[in-house]
């Protein structure tokens, strides 16, 4: 098992905990949502596992060479502008491992480290001052939701990765938020290709609509993957690892897939 859990001492019993960020030492406040936060990890991975057994075609997906599918018009990289499998929502569902951290910007950091030569931890005022860029892009949600054209303000990751350095070794990417699994310090994490982190359309972002991006939806940063689910975008990001070797996230050992192709309704792996 990928070592995607290591884990303090667990914490439970109360609806809001003050901790100490093990990793880069802030402080934040974690908050859980509901009396039922304790277990939604666990009901949603009995969720995955109805799923693989009911949606084979979604399961361990073989789409290299396979056209894209979907429906619409194409987008502007020529895939039909809605993936299979997917239907539009005019909202922004939240979605979330329970609770939301609240992050005072006095002590945010982002922590660039592993196979670079230039490890760097980025303050709030640090990362305000690397290039920023907008773009408008679509947002697909793995639970078949998808979100046209949101206005989006942030740092292309590529430009994180020029500034790190990474090393001829590395080729993929570990993502880890503040977020933890309620009652326990098992941390959000996801994986991807470095290949795929750097594309132009994947960013850190900080504003949405023109507005700070809602901590519900991982502000004050959050990463977003447009050609990716959604969930390959780390919300509340505290820290990128370059790695050699691949380690699957937290919700790829429980049974997402490790590449999370929307137009491949490429949603579930057992492999």
């Amino acid at each position: 098992m990928p070592n995607t859990e290591a884990s303090g001492v667990p914490v439970r019993g109360s609806a809001l905990t003050r901790t100490t960020d093990p990793y880069v030492g802030s402080a934040f406040r974690r908050t859980y949502n509901s009396p039922m936060s304790s277990d939604l990890v666990e009901r949603r991975r009995r969720y995955i596992q109805r799923q693989i057994e009911l949606d084979k075609a979604a399961v361990n997906v073989r789409f290299r060479g396979q056209p894209p599918q979907g429906s619409g018009p194409p987008n502007r990289v020529g895939m039909p502008k809605l993936p299979i499998g997917q239907h539009v929502v005019k909202n922004w569902p939240v979605l979330d491992l329970g609770e939301q951290p609240e992050i005072d910007l006095r002590s945010w950091k982002l922590e660039v480290a592993g196979e670079v030569d230039n490890p760097v931890t980025l303050t709030w005022d640090e990362f305000l001052r690397l290039p920023q860029v907008d773009d408008v892009s679509d947002f697909h949600c793995v639970t078949t939701w998808s979100r046209y054209d949101n206005r989006w303000r942030g740092v292309r990751f590529k430009t994180i990765a020029e500034l790190a350095v990474p090393k001829e070794t590395a080729r993929y990417v570990l993502c880890t938020g503040c977020d933890f699994m309620p009652g326990s310090f098992i941390p959000y994490t996801t994986n991807l290709p470095l290949e795929r982190a750097i594309e132009d359309d994947v960013l850190l972002v900080h504003t949405w609509e023109g507005e700070p991006l809602p901590r519900e939806h991982g502000g004050p940063c959050r990463m977003i993957t447009p050609k990716l689910y959604a969930w390959k975008g780390t919300k509340w990001i505290r820290k990128i690892e370059f790695l050699a070797a691949d380690r699957k996230g937290f919700w790829e050992v429980r049974g997402y897939s490790n590449s999370a192709e929307p137009w491949f309704n490429d949603r579930y792996a057992t492999e």
